[in-house]
């Protein structure tokens, strides 16, 4: 093996290292805490309208965004000629179609029970972009090999919340594909162009988190029209919206 060689090499090894590590790493860290949780305030949103017999109707309606991007991402899958990782982007636009529904039927009950149906679609979206990441930028092989195992361990780590009442390893599930696209696009080579749009798409959830915790902080500063967590909706919704922007408009490098 030439000088050159031996360097790639090198790179390679040093990258995927850094990835597992901060996979890993991030897994070792959220289980190291104390058991979280669920909190019962959790389900006391700001905006509690009734319209058109529809409970909690803005929490409920804002879900419609979910749908509509979630069907567009899956007729867009089938109908395009994705060559890498399109098991992954097909199921991570059918958890966004699933989230619409799951999200939906929480909102109109919110409790524990019907917790559960919101967050179980939310980890197969999640998993599904998590897998399509590796794929398109460590290793075509990488997201079909590790894309049933991720999404079983995503059901997983709901049922295991609902059964021991503990949040960490649903917590890891919604974190680690947020770390993972600063992480490879430092490290690894884009194999397409406008790859970049997956830092607005980043931008868009942590945004949306924002506007979560300050549900009702939104809801004062909008004269009760307008609620933070129905905000959070529509711009997850828009990170979505921006990976399929990305899939769409993208060239080979």
């Amino acid at each position: 093996m030439n000088r050159a060689n031996a360097q790639e090499f090198q790179g390679f090894r040093w990258q995927h290292g850094l990835l597992a590590l901060v996979a890993f790493g991030s897994l070792g860290l959220v289980l190291s805490l104390p058991a979280i949780r669920q909190d019962d305030a959790y389900h006391l949103f700001a905006d509690r309208r009734v319209l058109c017999g529809v409970p909690n109707f803005w929490d409920v309606a804002s879900n419609v965004p979910f749908l509509l991007v979630g069907i567009a991402g899956l007729k867009f899958c089938l109908g395009s000629g994705l060559r890498t990782g399109r098991s992954c982007w097909l199921v991570l636009f059918a958890g966004v179609s699933l989230v619409s529904i799951g999200s939906g039927t929480y909102h109109w009950d919110p409790r524990n029970a019907t917790l559960v149906w919101d967050r179980l679609p939310m980890t197969i979206a999640f998993m599904g972009l998590f897998t399509a990441l590796l794929a398109e930028y460590v290793h075509a092989r990488l997201g079909d090999i590790l894309l049933v195992p991720m999404l079983l361990l995503g059901l997983f780590s709901v049922l295991y919340w609902q059964r021991a009442d503990d949040l960490r390893l649903y917590i890891w599930v919604q974190l680690i594909p947020l770390l993972t696209i600063p992480v490879v696009m430092l490290l690894f080579r884009a194999r397409y162009s406008h790859s970049w749009l997956l830092a607005p798409a980043l931008g868009w959830y942590v945004l949306a988190k924002f506007a979560e915790v300050y549900d009702r902080e939104f809801f004062a500063l909008t004269g009760g029209l307008f609620s933070g967590h129905s905000l959070k909706h529509v711009l997850a919704a828009a990170g979505c919206f921006t990976v399929l922007w990305m899939l769409r408009v993208r060239k080979p490098v």
